[in-house]
């Protein structure tokens, strides 16, 4: 297995392989990427839906048949930013999303091969810049480009995980050499990449403890989450939207799963090169469904390293203490992960107060009872040490 045969490097890991903020659009973009970028501005006039319908309706088909994935990934970025600013940017949540953005938004989710709505590709992967552009893809490098309505949270938010998806490529460098090593029962090229990826989930958790520094939990939950939600599951869409002038939906209303972390690859891979597996239970099957919001390629490369890793049967059948011993010290580092995911959960979004229909402090933005769950796959996660 290769990174380069996925999009990915030891440097971005899932992150983009292109640099977003370079990305140029054509000329009749121009006015979409215009409009995006001053959601901040617009929402709160609290009419922002009538300055979203002043939209041109372009057919993007042409533009999608040729234009690069870089071209089509940055358009999603912006319709997805908007869709998402229609549907909650106004007390009352719409029943249709007009064909100006509807159409396009479809059409390009077609063509990158994802949902048409935010996924978390959009709204972190592809939703960063660099100060210095020779420079690391760090926090103290790094700003958001597409916003809702702005502010610091927000941009901590996002730039957390995009500093977590970074420097977590080195960690999927080295899980590609270990699934040969483990082929090849080389026990010291095993121990050395269990070894360094050890030491990387020291500073993706090292990144993930710094959340609260600049996230506060009662504004996420009141200015951050309310803009992610998806429209299936959720009380206050019913049976979803339908998406204007989109005529293989028949005009009926289409649900989707909303934003949420759960979409990211790294622990999904981490699980597969690991042979971690979980129970069958309503968030397994969830997790399962929500693999195919992620860009195909990422997709592939979890089911890939799914499919050839050897790793857990091999460190068993080998039998050494120290190769052991690393194997179980990766585990207990993606559970900590998990365990900090579980906490954040219960401080930013179970222990907050609303009262609002779409944004239920006891359902995920993806539109599930989380904290149900999520302690449950961080066990089953332990359960996996090697004795």
């Amino acid at each position: 297995m290769n990174l380069s045969d996925y999009g990915m490097s030891a440097e971005r890991g899932f992150l983009s392989s292109f640099d977003p903020a370079s990305v140029a659009l054509p000329a009749e973009l121009q006015p979409v990427r215009e409009m995006a970028l001053r959601l901040p501005e617009l929402i709160p006039t609290g009419r922002l839906r009538s300055f979203l319908e002043t939209l041109p309706e372009l057919d993007l088909a042409d533009f999608c048949a040729n234009a690069g994935e870089p071209e089509r990934r940055i358009a999603m970025l912006h319709y997805s930013f908007m869709v998402q600013a229609y549907v909650w940017g106004e007390p009352e949540a719409p029943n249709k999303l007009p064909a100006c953005l509807a159409v396009p938004i479809w059409q390009i989710g077609q063509a990158i091969g994802q949902p048409p709505l935010l996924p978390y590709s959009s709204y972190t992967l592809e939703n960063w810049a660099r100060f210095d552009e020779k420079g690391p893809i760090d926090l103290s490098n790094i700003h958001t480009i597409q916003h809702f309505e702005g502010g610091m949270d927000e941009a901590w938010f996002i730039l957390v995980h995009v500093a977590i998806e970074a420097r977590a490529g080195k960690m999927l460098m080295e899980a590609t050499k270990l699934v040969g090593a483990a082929k090849e029962e080389d026990a010291a090229e095993i121990e050395r990449a269990l070894g360094v990826m050890s030491a990387v989930w020291d500073d993706v958790n090292a990144i993930f403890d710094r959340m609260p520094e600049r996230c506060d939990p009662y504004m996420y939950f009141h200015r951050v989450r309310p803009w992610i939600h998806g429209w299936k599951d959720n009380p206050a869409l019913g049976e979803g939207l339908v998406y204007e002038g989109v005529a293989e939906t028949g005009g009926k209303p289409q649900a989707f799963r909303g934003q949420t972390g759960s979409q990211s690859s790294i622990v999904p891979a981490m699980d597969a090169l690991l042979g971690i597996g979980h129970a069958g239970d309503p968030l397994r099957a969830f997790l399962d469904e929500l693999h195919a919001y992620r860009p195909p390629l990422h997709r592939q490369f979890v089911d890939d390293l799914r499919a050839q890793s050897v790793v857990r049967e091999v460190v068993q059948k080998l039998g050494n203490r120290a190769l052991r011993e690393v194997y179980n010290d990766n585990i207990r580092k993606l559970a900590r992960f998990r365990t900090r995911h579980l906490e954040y959960a219960a401080t930013y979004i179970n222990r907050q107060a609303s009262t609002a229909a779409g944004n239920d402090p006891d359902v995920g933005t993806g539109g599930t009872p989380f904290m149900r769950y999520l302690k449950k796959h961080r066990d089953e996660a332990e359960a996996h040490l090697l004795a």
